[in-house]
């Protein structure tokens, strides 16, 4: 089935995490401003879309993801004043703005859940799900995403309130149409102000199994949640309700963060008669590397296990759903090192070879700050220089309570996968801080900044940033890198990837080595038969020929096109 051409699939769309991106004020965290202040250097890199991290009002207990108040922005970030001039500044350089909407959970600090624990007979006690017990034994023996239980407890109501996430987050009661309403008549506040899409958090999350059974237990700590809890049996019904009060009165693009989806269920979510989002974040590539304990104890990398699951998702939506392409975000490690290879030596051209491999699938890109110049993983010396929660929360249940894994293996964990990775401030310049800011920044800066930065970079044809901003340019020349269907060749070969895409007339031979050694790898001969050229390569050899036999070099990657 072919697929339908729309704007929102041919953007290239960069995430911001506005609390490291850039500091206008030298209070040491980033804000609107300081988005404002880079507009000219997103618009140089060639993004259409920017999708910022939450400013709403915020306690901060999760960096802005437990929310007190959806119409008002934090205080750290700036005023609504500030936002408003980036929506208008964004809109008269071709920028779109793309909001973070958190509407599994709440703040416990927002003034729906104040009012909700006052008492059992409140309007709002029901905007939440509460159940009755004894103190010492939950409803069931979910565990939370962020360690411990996914209950706690009131004393003063005598009842247990679910949070998924930390306990400062409690989460929303969707079986309740007042819930829905408010949250709809938030999304079209946002909407009426000129925004121009949402990005979903945890979003098929948001209908519950109203049995609350007990999970199965999963690494001897808690039940798993998410057996009842992802793709809900109301969650399409509600997507289509929102759909049908608020996006589909709008020109928006929409992505949800689906933990715990299918290709079935994306189908679902993302097809184009049904109505509901325009694509999803699915996560098994990303657990991929994760071991006993998840990402505190990743296991080796395998290119097979990678190369499979781009295979049942480009071929499993293609026609029929639309894939959000990613490697890094706020929740991820720095790619290049996590499957690439950030020594010295290979940095660059591995992670020019990981953008190379994205950007030729089919689906929207998603580019996420300071992955454009190759922005590494940190080693701190302690765990006390880590700020994240579920780093904190996991720390203290696994080494400190449940002593299942020793100091040394838990902060080898958070060195390969934890999210404080990506969450170092952003690498403008070799001056104080990266450039980043006058002040102390919230979190350490990482050591390599005065090598990894912007500056370096700019105004160098051959760095990461100038691949970067070639591929985004290809893209919005050459459809079939959008919309081309996709096939993948030498699957069983444990270090070269090979795909082709097809679209009309057009059709890409994409090669990326994945090794630190040259790799000779035979292709079909009908492969090699018709007349290519190169359309990018991360060792800039236009001259290179397709053959039926050939050698790729360590970390490269070419595309081909006929």
């Amino acid at each position: 089935m072919p697929q339908t051409e729309t704007w929102w699939k041919e953007s290239v769309i960069y995430q911001i995490y506005p609390r490291s991106f850039n500091d206008s004020n030298d209070d040491g965290i980033g804000d609107v401003n300081g988005i404002r202040e880079k507009l000219d250097y997103l618009k140089n890199l060639g993004v259409d879309v920017l999708w910022i991290s939450p400013i709403y009002r915020s306690p901060n207990a999760d960096n802005g993801y437990d929310i007190s108040d959806y119409q008002a922005i934090m205080d750290e970030f700036g005023t609504m004043e500030d936002f408003d001039q980036l929506l208008e500044e964004s809109h008269q350089k071709g920028i779109k703005i793309v909001m973070d909407l958190v509407v599994n959970h709440t703040s416990d600090e927002h003034r729906w859940f104040i009012e909700s624990k006052k008492s059992k007979e409140n309007p709002y006690h029901d905007y939440y799900i509460w159940k009755d017990g004894e103190k010492n034994q939950p409803p069931n023996n979910w565990g939370s995403a962020f360690s411990g239980s996914a209950w706690k407890y009131n004393e003063e109501l005598g009842q247990w309130y679910l949070h998924l996430f930390a306990e400062k987050q409690p989460d929303l009661n969707w079986e309740n149409e007042k819930v829905r309403q408010s949250v709809y008549d938030m999304m079209t506040w946002w909407f009426e102000k000129g925004i121009d899409g949402f990005r979903m958090d945890v979003i098929s999350l948001i209908s519950k199994d109203q049995d609350f059974k007990d999970g199965e237990t999963f690494s001897g700590l808690y039940g798993n949640s998410m057996e009842f809890c992802c793709n809900g049996p109301r969650i399409h019904e509600f997507l289509k309700e929102m759909n049908d009060k608020v996006l589909s009165k709008y020109d928006v693009v929409t992505v949800g963060e689906a933990p715990g989806v299918t290709i079935e269920e994306a189908k679902k979510y993302t097809g184009k008669d049904e109505n509901e989002l325009n694509m999803v974040f699915q996560f098994e590539m990303m657990g991929i590397d994760h071991g006993k304990y998840g990402k505190w104890t990743p296991v080796p990398f395998r290119l097979k296990d990678m190369k499979a699951n781009f295979e049942k998702w480009q071929k499993g939506l293609d026609g029929s759903g639309w894939n959000s392409l990613y490697w890094d975000n706020h929740d991820q490690p720095r790619i290049v090192s996590r499957w690439g290879n950030d020594t010295g030596q290979w940095r660059e051209k591995s992670a020019k070879m990981l953008a190379l491999c994205l950007h030729m699938h089919q689906g929207t890109p998603y580019i996420y700050q300071g992955e454009e110049i190759g922005m590494t993983n940190v080693r701190f010396a302690s765990i006390d220089d880590y700020q994240d929660i579920e780093i904190l929360n996991a720390y203290q249940e696994l080494v400190k309570e449940k002593k299942v894994l020793t100091e040394e293996q838990f902060m080898e964990g958070v060195y390969k996968l934890s999210r404080d990775n990506a969450r170092t401030p952003m690498q403008w310049s070799a001056e104080k801080n990266s450039g980043f800011s006058n002040g102390d920044p919230w979190l350490n800066v990482n050591p390599n900044y005065a090598e990894i930065n912007v500056a370096n970079q700019i105004n160098d044809p051959d760095s990461v940033f100038s691949f970067y901003k070639q591929l985004i340019e290809l893209r919005h020349h050459n459809k079939v890198m959008v919309y081309g269907n996709y096939e993948q060749y030498l699957k069983e070969d444990e270090n070269v990837y090979v795909f082709t895409r097809e679209y009309e007339e057009k059709k890409l031979l994409v090669l990326c080595n994945f090794s630190d050694r040259n790799q000779e790898i035979q292709l079909p001969s009908f492969l090699v038969e018709e007349e290519y050229t190169v359309l990018i390569s991360n060792d800039n050899d236009t001259s290179k020929c397709l053959t039926e036999n050939m050698v790729l070099l360590p970390y490269e990657g070419v595309a081909f096109i006929k």
